[in-house]
């Protein structure tokens, strides 16, 4: 969970509101370990992640790049097995899609989403690290 407090979504100024409680329950197949139980935060933490990486490269931010690093940092870190990496990673991927789908340009909305997304999810890595150790 250290990586959680290195990963806070570096810009906590960039704040947003992401539909969380939308992330799938994570589910395990036989024979793999239970996931931990902040398993449904750190899904959504790469929705938001995933989200962030579009909408920042859409409307050219600073950190636009760092997104996908801090992802496979993530991955890294916590993808013990094949089926969380592909759970994370659909996450992600899912954010990604779910905000090209309908943004296209950069606009004031794109950038208003993009600020909720940060504050969500800072909020969420504050609380896996406050909560699971960091």
């Amino acid at each position: 969970m250290a990586l959680i407090v290195a990963l806070s979504l570096g810009e906590a100024a960039a704040q947003t509101q992401r539909p969380a409680a939308n992330a799938p329950k994570p589910t395990t197949e036989p024979g793999e370990p239970p996931p931990p139980p902040y398993e449904p935060q750190l899904l959504s933490l790469a929705e938001v992640m995933g989200s962030l990486a579009y909408l920042r490269t859409l409307c050219a931010g600073k950190e636009a790049e760092d997104w996908r690093a801090r992802m496979t940092a993530l991955i890294d870190a916590e993808g013990r097995t094949p089926q969380r990496r592909e759970r994370l990673t659909s996450a992600y991927n899912r954010g990604f899609r779910a905000y090209s789908a309908t943004h296209r340009t950069c606009t004031d909305g794109s950038q208003e989403a993009s600020a909720r997304l940060a504050s969500e999810g800072e909020r969420l890595a504050r609380l896996l690290a406050g909560r699971y150790g960091g």
